[in-house]
């Protein structure tokens, strides 16, 4: 299927297998030379092998799970490596297991408002994959440009408080580029071991763009780590109305979808199909900004933030450093939930954070607040 497909090496597997040295990765704890054997000659119907998807774990050296899917079909023709890597990765999730249908229902969530004083933003964002085209490691640049074309023409279809523009990174305007930059809108070419090493960053930036609402509330990015990212913000601590909008933003792109004979990758069992096995299922990040002076000097915080089953990131995301006391909490599981479980456990813990602070900030314990799983 053009540039990007793999072929069967013509040497046995035992002079093919990895050599890992330092490799701190799931794949080389999962991958033994029987189970590779077995995988070695399997070729997916779009051309992808097993080596292929195994690359970032061989190229990179670092603690990741060292694993992507070169299309929908990756996670059944090599399922005895995937299923392995996705049970230990999302804390048992075994074959005989089902993520839950989508649950897209903000009607569902309660308590949603959050404490402006202390959440500057919220942010939920998501995953999606085209389905008939191969995932970024392995696509080739015609079906990068096939996910632009489906998905733009989609998002060019929206109308009211969800109609926007399109900013394509090949032929952006430099007040636009300028504009998108100071919005925290711009993506740039990944570095990270993810894209580079599973070859997924080739052609940049070709096929790759920015689609956003005339309000800048929901966001799109195309042909980034998945074919899709879709994103919804808002300013200060009102999660419900983030997740309404999310929910029906999503809805919409994929009724336009639908009606030009178009659908995202969806699997009863494993939910949406994403690049990265860590983001199957929901592929949901829900996240709020949020100023914590003096919880976030608390010893105990990190482990706090553990036992709530949150993630703690930097002001700017990933690999930052918090600014101001001012962190990034998100969900730390994408599977196994629906959509809305996962706003809602983030809701549940963010106002549970925030009484802890309220708590310190009058001179108060905090031990009878504290989860339990922090205390051990």
């Amino acid at each position: 299927m053009g540039s990007g497909s793999s072929t069967c090496s013509k040497y046995p597997a035992e002079k093919n297998y990895p050599k890992y040295t330092t490799h701190d990765n799931l794949v080389r704890k999962h991958l033994t030379l029987e189970i590779y054997s077995q995988l070695y000659k399997k070729v997916t119907p779009n051309g992808v092998t097993l080596d292929k998807c195994i690359q970032p774990s061989i190229d990179f050296t670092g603690k990741i799970l060292g694993l992507v899917a070169g299309d929908e079909q990756s996670y059944e023709y090599f399922k005895s490596l995937f299923d392995p890597v996705i049970d230990e990765k999302h804390l048992g999730f075994s074959p005989a297991d089902k993520h839950p249908a989508p649950e897209l229902e903000p009607a569902h969530l309660t308590e949603g408002e959050l404490d402006d004083k202390y959440v500057k933003s919220c942010r939920i964002r998501t995953g999606r994959s085209v389905r008939g085209l191969r995932l970024p490691p392995s696509m080739d640049r015609a079906e990068r440009r096939e996910v632009e074309q489906v998905v733009t023409e989609a998002l060019g279809r929206l109308t009211g408080d969800l109609a926007g523009h399109y900013f394509p990174l090949s032929d952006m305007a430099p007040e636009d580029e300028k504009r998108l930059i100071e919005d925290h809108f711009l993506f740039q070419k990944p570095t990270g071991h993810l894209m580079v090493n599973s070859g997924a960053v080739r052609d940049w930036p070709d096929g790759r763009g920015i689609w956003h609402t005339d309000n800048k509330k929901f966001l799109v990015w195309l042909n980034e780590e998945d074919h899709v990212r879709l994103i919804s913000m808002q300013q200060g601590g009102d999660m419900k109305a983030t997740f309404e909008l999310f929910c029906r933003a999503l809805n919409e792109v994929e009724h336009q979808m639908k009606q030009k004979g178009h659908e995202w990758m969806h699997s009863s069992r494993l939910g949406y199909i994403t690049t990265c096995p860590s983001n199957i299922g929901t592929g949901i990040r829900c996240s709020v900004l949020i100023q914590l002076h003096k919880l976030s000097k608390d010893p105990r915080f990190d482990k706090i933030v553990e036992a709530l089953e949150l993630q703690k990131r930097g002001s700017a995301g990933e690999h930052t450093e918090a600014v101001d006391d001012t962190y990034d909490l998100s969900n730390a599981a994408r599977l196994k939930k629906t959509e809305c479980e996962f706003v809602q456990l983030v809701v549940n813990s963010v106002h549970k954070i925030i009484a802890m602070e309220k708590a310190l900030e009058n001179g108060e314990s905090i031990d009878d607040l504290i989860p339990e799983a922090a205390k051990e």
